[in-house]
């Protein structure tokens, strides 16, 4: 089968399209037919020795851990799916699921049928950033309504799932975002969006009880200053975190880190959502498999305003 293979940690253009045998699933474990895979910011942390580098196994690797496709095989024990039935999940995160490949094979709970009313290409942007959003507000912070939750960097692939996740639970979203990304934030449902380019948010915004950040580092930090007294503040960017929590208790705030998982039930209630009307990835641009390297470039460049997906 045809995949992008990582032999070497480096820039973009060590992704390289190659050969690997397909896939044979194991009992309790389904081989999906790849239609699309979203490109992640781990994915590009990863390729560049940083990210997830340390659990992949090894290289030559196949990055990817966000798939759409059809079910091709299915192993003894697997009940929940049959062979053809269309599919996504984000599967075996943080190990090596290589899912910038025709073939992927993991376990069946590792995945739920593909939401109606999504093609492929939008599926695929869905599992591992709407499962992060999701963990972080619904799981971890259990936001409620009426609540006012900050999220920044609310227009990248993470963060505009997050506003409508959050929209969806009755709170009342802040998003901080550059200003030409303002009129698609407010269409997904965005109730205050600060222009980070020429506003410090904490200077500007009346305090919340939830900081989703994506972005870590000073950022992390400053949103301290808008925080509650028993609000919460979630940071995403694993390196730094620790820091971050440490700052936060040292001031009586409330903070954690986190890591997403993979979790069937958690993408069978996004597609749910998506069912009801109340989510819709958006997807910036997709690029063919050999063209791997230009999807993570454009995905490091920060200027994209939902997901970046390659086409298998």
């Amino acid at each position: 089968m045809r995949a992008v293979v990582l032999d070497r940690f480096g820039g973009p253009e060590v992704l390289t399209l190659g050969q690997r045998s397909v896939p044979q699933p194991l009992p309790t474990e389904i081989r999906v037919r790849v239609a699309a895979a979203g490109v992640n910011p781990v994915d590009c942390k990863t390729r560049a020795g940083l990210g997830m580098s340390p659990f992949l196994g090894g290289l030559p690797a196949v990055l990817g851990w966000e798939v759409s496709g059809a079910v091709e095989s299915v192993g003894t024990g697997v009940t929940q799916f049959a062979v053809g039935d269309p599919v996504y999940g984000m599967p075996w995160f943080p190990r090596q699921a290589g899912g910038y490949a025709e073939f992927v094979t993991a376990p069946s709970r590792q995945f739920a049928a593909r939401p109606a009313g999504l093609d492929d290409v939008a599926a695929a942007a869905l599992p591992l950033a709407g499962l992060t959003a999701w963990q972080a507000l619904v799981d971890l912070a259990r936001i409620t309504e009426d609540q006012r939750v900050l999220v920044h960097a609310a227009a990248g692939g993470v963060g505009h799932l997050a506003v409508q996740i959050a929209k969806s639970r009755g709170a009342y979203v802040i998003g901080t975002a550059s200003s030409a990304k303002h009129r698609a934030l407010g269409e997904l449902g965005l109730d205050e969006a600060v222009n980070y380019q020429g506003t410090r948010f904490e200077q500007v915004l009346e305090p919340v009880d939830v900081v989703l950040d994506l972005l870590g580092g000073e950022v992390a930090a400053r949103s301290l200053d808008v925080l509650r007294p028993n609000g919460l503040l979630i940071t995403l960017p694993s390196r730094g975190a620790a820091e971050v929590v440490a700052m936060a208790s040292a001031r009586g705030f409330r903070a954690s880190g986190m890591v997403v998982e993979p979790d069937g039930t958690g993408l069978r209630q996004l597609g749910e959502l998506v069912a009801a009307g109340g989510l819709r990835p958006l997807v910036a641009e997709t690029f063919p498999l050999d063209r791997a390297g230009d999807a993570h470039r454009l995905s490091e460049s920060g200027r994209t305003t939902g997901k970046i997906v390659l086409t298998v």
